[in-house]
């Protein structure tokens, strides 16, 4: 699956297999319209941003998002709420949700409610950590495919995102929420500090 994902820029995400899955779609310039999933990790500009859900929606489109997020445009379309540390089946992948809040900063509180998602595709778990900092629950997160921020600011460092991974093991880490903001040099600094049975994929131009 890892050369199924693209990363449009900062945490918009793509996924392609028997569906296509995105993941806070955010800038996105071309109308596509080909979303069968969209995940939303929580409601910040960079991650629920309407302009490009609508380039990426269609009439079938089913919408995941933390449950008190709200949006006239959500009345319009299969919307489906989660709530962190719960499972779901999502036209037949398995997600579960993770929870994804800050420890040491104010941007993300964990009463919020936002999350992270591991989705089973293709028998693959393709984990998408949200804003968030470490936390004991995605220490404990089993994944093929991490795609973690490295930005710092607003979540972790790529210092701390590098520590996360290294205690998780996936196979393959993707470095996610840098370039528009963050260092653009943190995917290649988080790259250096991963295990080295850890494959890395910067998808995110420096």
């Amino acid at each position: 699956m890892k050369n199924k994902i693209t990363i449009n820029c900062h945490s918009s995400i793509r996924v392609e297999s028997d569906k296509i899955i995105y993941f806070d779609p955010y800038k996105i310039e071309k109308e596509m319209n080909d979303a069968d999933i969209i995940f939303i990790t929580h409601d910040h500009y960079d991650h629920f941003d309407i302009d490009s859900i609508k380039k990426v929606i269609k009439d079938d489109t089913t919408l995941v998002i933390p449950g008190k997020l709200s949006c006239e445009l959500l009345n319009n379309y299969n919307c489906i709420k989660v709530v962190p540390n719960e499972t779901y089946n999502i036209l037949n992948y398995e997600v579960k949700t993770i929870p994804s809040y800050n420890i040491n900063k104010p941007f993300h509180p964990k009463e919020n409610g936002w999350v992270g998602y591991i989705v089973t595709v293709n028998n693959e778990k393709i984990f998408v950590a949200g804003d968030t900092d470490i936390t004991e629950e995605n220490k404990s997160v089993t994944c093929d495919i991490a795609l973690v921020p490295v930005g710092g600011t607003y979540t972790m460092t790529f210092k701390e995102a590098a520590e996360l991974v290294n205690i998780i093991k996936p196979k393959t880490a993707i470095p996610i929420h840098y370039g528009l903001m963050g260092n653009k040099d943190a995917g290649d600094k988080f790259k250096k500090l991963l295990d080295k049975d850890i494959e890395c994929i910067l998808l995110i131009s420096s």
